[in-house]
């Protein structure tokens, strides 16, 4: 069992410190380029209506589910090549990076993030975000309900969690009360959305944007 850490950074990563809407973005292009519209809204359907079942984005899932409507179409092993091997690294946010370097002069930084086995540990090590946390990754289905686990591999006195999610920040609270600081970054469109930003309390900190937080002191 590790000492405890007088504070643990933890960080999501999908509009946290890596700008995922951009990449959607560049999906849909790619996808309308060699697809054409009808089929691009297609993918999406099913990619929301997955993500609804499961509670986390799932690309690949969808992709698999995209090809039992489309089972001879070998330019479907593009689409998985575009996904597999996208340049994350290009994506993340404008001084994320230097952000982790800061916190890590405080305490360990770790991600934590929501997602599936196979993409989104591949997006983590793509963007340089593995190695900048010094391989202290987490990633589970609804790492809300994982709170136990994240204090069994990370102890600490107290935690500061960084998330694009209200409600992911108001659960943790819930569970952590007065030993979690959380700060919220106004970046991508969950965190724009006047609907999710009235649905729940706010953060203990709020930015415009990660980078933002190299300004702050733990």
């Amino acid at each position: 069992m590790p000492q405890p850490a007088p504070v643990v950074f933890l960080f999501d990563v999908d509009n946290t410190l890596l700008d995922n809407d951009a990449v959607q973005e560049d999906l849909s292009a790619h996808l309308e380029r060699d697809f054409g519209s009808a089929q691009r809204d297609r993918y999406w359907a099913i990619f929301e209506a997955l993500r609804a079942q499961l509670g986390y984005a799932d690309y690949l899932g969808a992709l698999q589910r995209y090809r039992l409507e489309n089972l001879d179409e070998p330019q479907l092993l593009l689409m998985s090549s575009f996904l597999i091997e996208y340049p994350f690294a290009n994506r993340l946010y404008p001084g994320a990076l230097d952000v982790l370097a800061h916190c890590r002069s405080f305490g360990p930084t770790v991600i934590l993030s929501d997602g599936d086995v196979v993409f989104q540990p591949r997006k983590v090590r793509r963007s340089g975000l593995w190695d900048a946390v010094e391989g202290r990754v987490l990633i589970y289905l609804h790492k809300e309900r994982m709170l136990d686990s994240v204090k069994r591999r990370h102890p600490a006195s107290r935690y500061v969690m960084v998330d694009d999610k209200l409600r992911i920040l108001t659960a943790m609270k819930a569970a952590w009360g007065s030993s979690l600081t959380t700060i919220f970054p106004r970046q991508g469109h969950y965190a724009r959305d006047p609907k999710e930003i009235a649905a729940y309390p706010a953060a203990d900190v709020t930015l415009e944007r990660v980078a933002d937080l190299l300004e702050w002191q733990c």
